[in-house]
């Protein structure tokens, strides 16, 4: 897993949900096919009320129209990121769109895993509201290992909570190459 990571943020409110990563009418792409799976990351956050009202900037979409993948490679979120119906599709989605990692106060437990099992993106928390205090097009830096963000903006530096062993499961690639590197497969 890469320990260091670096981009801009996209700052979105509390409880985004599933449907609102990805909607239900992308859902009909085939995931394991290269060339439709990158759709998802086309649509991905499509379904987030624009503008976010308090949040500065949050009035840009996350991918550009006509784009496969957003300019915006960290989400900085409030509380319950991924709340919703259990799909898959919607952290596959948003690494399709180049989402290296979402900071949040608290995420719904099967997004969270579903994140770490397929290896899409680093979901890590943050015990601080860091939606009041980052905004859109932030650049930031995220060292996974240290669970350490700075804002690269504004010099301010944010303690994380550690990922703890998940890290392990998200550097083999996903939960069975995982399974797979220790012999349990």
């Amino acid at each position: 897993m890469k320990r260091l990571l670096t981009g801009s943020a996209y700052v979105v409110a509390d409880n985004v949900d599933t449907d609102q990563i990805i909607p239900a009418e992308f859902l009909s792409y085939n995931p394991s096919d290269p060339q439709e799976r990158r759709y998802f990351g086309m649509h991905a956050m499509s379904g987030v009320p624009q503008p976010q009202a308090g949040l500065p900037g949050g009035s840009l979409p996350y991918v550009e129209a006509g784009n496969f993948k957003s300019r915006f490679s960290i989400i900085i979120a409030g509380t319950n990121f991924g709340c919703g119906s259990s799909r898959e599709h919607a952290p596959l989605a948003l690494a399709e769109a180049g989402c290296q990692a979402v900071v949040a106060e608290s995420f719904a437990r099967i997004f969270y895993r579903n994140s770490i099992n397929g290896a899409y993106l680093v979901p890590m928390e943050t015990t601080r509201r860091l939606v009041d205090s980052i905004q859109t097009g932030n650049e930031l830096e995220l060292d996974t290992a240290g669970a350490i963000l700075k804002n690269l903006s504004t010099g301010v530096a944010y303690r994380l909570r550690p990922i703890g062993d998940v890290e392990a499961i998200i550097g083999a690639g996903g939960l069975f190459a995982y399974a797979k590197s220790i012999g349990m497969l």
